[in-house]
């Protein structure tokens, strides 16, 4: 996992992903591509915005260690094959219910 900030993000989606904007999160699968079965035990790369967490966490009105934790889980799902943003609504009604599950695991164990 990196933590960065927009600046950082940013550079990353416009260099990665051809959107040269801030985002709160990207993850890169390791599984995927043509050398992806070089080391299967590495899941990926999970990078953070710590500037857009902090301030979808002011506008959600929790705490920033609390968003920060959800965007990791978020980045985890993705490189674990879930996928909200190309896979259609049904994916991302499965992917959101499986992060509440495992977000209030999270809670419920004073992680956050």
């Amino acid at each position: 996992m990196v933590i960065t900030g927009d600046l950082g993000i940013r550079h990353v989606n416009r260099d990665y992903l051809g959107k040269d904007r801030p985002t709160n999160v990207i993850s890169f699968a390791m599984g995927e591509g043509e050398f992806g079965g070089i080391n299967p035990e590495v899941l990926g790369d999970v990078i953070i915005s710590a500037d857009t967490a902090a301030r979808e966490a002011e506008e959600g009105e929790v705490p920033f260690w609390s968003r920060l934790c959800f965007l990791l889980l978020h980045g985890i799902l993705h490189i674990t094959g879930y996928d909200h943003e190309r896979s259609g609504e049904a994916e991302a009604r499965r992917m959101e219910a499986r992060e509440r599950e495992i977000f209030a695991l999270i809670e419920r164990e004073g992680l956050v």
